[in-house]
């Protein structure tokens, strides 16, 4: 049976081979580090410390049992997700609140809030460290409120991280929901929350669900705050996956099953949540 004609639009040949053999490189690049991540999981610690292997001469499953007594996982998880769980959810509160008021109001100073929420990302967060380590110290011994070293500091940590962009994106999210809506439900007796949370609201849930996977994946991983704000009780997953390294040895097969196990619920939800997240960056871009 003949092909069909080629459409005038359609890309050439080339592009096309050339396309193929780009992905196919790039698919290759992402999956081999997680390939090895897999691979070395499976293996006893004496085949992970030689030579690799790209096929594994022998399998076990022992290190995702061991690797919850060699250090306390458990809890270092439990830290991760109320951390990462309270941080995601005052970002997504408090900004809503913040980039409604910023897009359905005009007030004095409201250019100038935009500018310095959106400046703030272009600093690197190594400059707040100690000045938030001072103000935590300085709070702890003036009111008896222990901010060093509990979740409650590493939560207020993360909202200055996270706090800004989720703003600044529900702003441009907020500004392409027609403001036709807020009136049609102030006409219906609304007041402005009851626009807010009645039809606002529901109609920018991708956007939300953008502000809040991009909250909780910055608590998730974050490392160098976790590190020096932190202690053994508190500690969270990015911090307690070093406790796999001892002075004598280094667990690697245990290290490469904590990195996988802990990387599901990220992975997990990204997945599920990924139509919500591609719409909501998308229309929080372009206004």
């Amino acid at each position: 049976m003949p092909r069909p004609p080629r459409s005038p639009s359609a890309p050439p040949q080339s592009f096309l081979w050339t396309r193929r053999v780009v992905l196919t490189f790039l698919t290759a690049f992402a999956l081999l580090p997680v390939y090895v991540m897999v691979s070395s999981s499976v293996k006893p610690l004496q085949d992970v410390s030689g030579k690799f292997q790209w096929i594994p001469s022998r399998l076990t499953i022992r290190p995702y049992f061991d690797i919850w007594n060699t250090v306390p996982l458990a809890r270092y998880f439990l830290n991760s997700l109320i951390v990462a769980g309270a941080a995601t959810v005052l970002s997504v509160v408090i900004a809503v609140f913040a980039a409604y008021a910023v897009s359905r109001y005009r007030f004095r100073g409201r250019r100038v809030f935009t500018i310095t929420v959106l400046s703030t990302q272009m600093f690197p967060g190594i400059l707040f460290l100690l000045p938030l380590f001072l103000i935590f110290v300085n709070i702890g011994n003036s009111t008896g409120i222990a901010l060093y070293g509990s979740r409650g500091g590493l939560i207020l940590t993360y909202l200055t991280f996270s706090l800004p962009f989720s703003i600044w994106m529900l702003i441009g999210y907020f500004d392409s929901i027609p403001r036709d809506l807020d009136e049609a439900a102030m006409v219906d007796g609304c007041g402005p929350l009851g626009a807010l949370f009645r039809v606002v609201v529901p109609a920018a849930v991708p956007g939300i669900v953008a502000v809040a996977v991009y909250a909780f994946m910055t608590a998730w991983g974050e490392v160098l705050f976790a590190s020096v704000m932190t202690n053994d009780v508190t500690r969270t997953l990015s911090v307690g996956l070093k406790g796999y390294a001892t002075q004598n040895d280094v667990y690697w097969n245990q290290v490469m099953a904590a990195s996988l196990v802990v990387s599901v619920p990220v992975v997990a939800g990204f997945l599920l949540l990924q139509r919500y997240l591609v719409a909501g960056l998308t229309a929080g871009a372009v206004k």
